[in-house]
C-alpha cells in the first residue's frame, strides 16, 4: 500500500545536528542540517 505524503513527513524522526547531535527543533523537511550553536561556532 502507498503511503501518503501527510503520514510520510508526520512519522518523520526528529532531525539531529549533524556536530553534536542535538535535536533540531524546526520542521523535519527543512534542509538546515546543524543546531543554533554549532551554527554560530561557524561565523
Amino acid at each position: 500500500m502507498i503511503q501518503s505524503i501527510v503520514d510520510f513527513f508526520k512519522n518523520l524522526p526528529p532531525k539531529q545536528c549533524t556536530e553534536c547531535g542535538e535535536q533540531i527543533a524546526e520542521q523535519h523537511e527543512c534542509y538546515g542540517t546543524k543546531c543554533d550553536r554549532c551554527n554560530d561556532l561557524q561565523l
